[in-house]
């Protein structure tokens, strides 16, 4: 293909024919975001009307019964104490010498952020941490397309971008929690390794290893890509073996830096995963963390045996799924991804009602055709997308922490 042949074929796949004009398709998402965030912004509203005395309003530091109250409660109450006093010297320690709730289980990057937009413009925390969220937001969808695109045809990346503006989650990208953040990092850094571009994908990856737990996977999915490869027998030039090794190594160990971190600055060598364990405390009491255990001792401690046997029931559904013949339309890139974000939220995750929003990153597999081929498949995905999203709402932000 000439130069001139694939510019023209890369400007067809960032345009769309609107009424016999051209529009870029960047325009279109922006235009479709901005919708998304008066969608999730009317029926935020109509949850605050119609449930004023919930559990929300005796979330993490709370502060008020308004609209801009019940917009900014649960973490994002963790964030604003970190943007405002950054981090603490000191774990607090409950009565029986357990490490209390604290913000050293937070990362810094989106707080920081904030405390700049705070500092420059003069805005509360609850306005600046809002506008942060929803200006990475939209930047996070316009990424997912390009993420989507280099898989999938227009239309399927056009529609998969669309569905991750509206759906059932999506009214977290406009409030203050890290997610918006970590999702256009995340989604950059997977776009270059898409083009086997890894010392490009680091900067980015790098940065969102310190916005929110889940980047390691991007390691796990550069391994999985190579082994792929090889197995395929198609050749890995020396450079990319290089660059491959080394991206992964700088994401190891900016994963291993935060906990280093957090003992320099607070003196506990297991400050971090103490932290980490005093939100477990609520569920399963005192335990120990060990890798691939959290969604066994969690099931086991509602259902025993039966929730054992559950968690290997889905496990195994999940495997099934990323072997079937279908999965492979997300290619080797997205697949190997996919499991490797699967994989980590197992080892390390506990299953509340978060894994829901720990969901997120795996949004390129809204790209699937399964969900866009035809005119009608596009619509209901849609349509069950903005239904479902009123009831989160009401589940993960009235009643429980999202």
């Amino acid at each position: 293909m000439t130069a001139d042949a694939a510019n023209e074929a890369g400007s067809r796949l960032l345009n769309l024919r609107v009424r016999g004009r051209l529009v870029p398709v960047t325009v279109v998402l922006i235009v479709a975001y901005l919708a998304s965030r008066l969608l999730s912004t009317a029926m935020l509203a109509l949850a605050w009307w119609l449930f004023p005395d919930a559990e929300w309003a005796h979330a993490y530091f709370a502060t008020g019964h308004g609209f801009l109250g019940f917009l900014n409660t649960w973490d994002t109450r963790w964030y604003e104490q970190i943007a405002l006093h950054g981090y603490p010297s000191h774990l607090p320690i409950d009565a029986v010498g357990d490490v209390k709730y604290n913000t050293w289980a937070f990362f810094p990057v989106f707080p920081g952020i904030v405390r700049v937009i705070m500092t420059v413009t003069g805005l509360w925390f609850s306005v600046a941490s809002m506008a942060v969220a929803t200006l990475f937001g939209g930047a996070a969808t316009i990424t997912l397309h390009r993420v989507l695109l280099g898989q999938f045809t227009r239309t399927q990346a056009l529609w998969g971008a669309l569905l991750f503006a509206f759906g059932p989650m999506s009214f977290l990208l406009q409030l203050g929690y890290a997610e918006s953040t970590f999702l256009f990092f995340l989604f950059l850094a997977l776009w270059f390794m898409q083009r086997k571009r890894y010392l490009m994908m680091i900067p980015f990856a790098l940065v969102a290893s310190f916005t929110h737990p889940g980047a390691l996977a991007l390691a796990a999915a550069i391994g999985f890509q190579g082994v792929h490869r090889m197995w395929r027998r198609h050749p890995i030039p020396r450079r990319e073996w290089m660059t491959g090794i080394a991206a992964v190594a700088a994401i190891v160990a900016a994963a291993l830096l935060w906990p280093v971190l957090v003992t320099t600055m607070t003196g506990d060598p297991s400050g971090y995963f103490d932290t980490e364990l005093a939100w477990w405390r609520a569920y399963l009491g005192r335990v120990i963390f060990v890798p691939f255990t959290p969604f066994f001792l969690f099931y086991g401690k509602l259902f025993g045996l039966w929730g054992i046997l559950l968690v290997v029931v889905v496990l195994a559904a999940v495997v099934f799924w990323l072997t079937r013949r279908s999965t492979r339309a997300y290619g080797a890139d997205l697949w190997t991804f996919s499991a490797a974000y699967i994989a980590y939220l197992v080892a390390v995750f506990l299953p509340t009602q978060s894994l829901i929003r720990q969901l997120l990153p795996l949004s390129p597999l809204l790209g699937h055709p399964g969900l866009s081929r035809t005119r009608r498949r596009r619509i209901v995905s849609l349509t069950v997308a903005i239904v479902l999203q009123p009831v989160a709402i009401v589940v993960l932000w009235v009643v429980f922490p999202p």
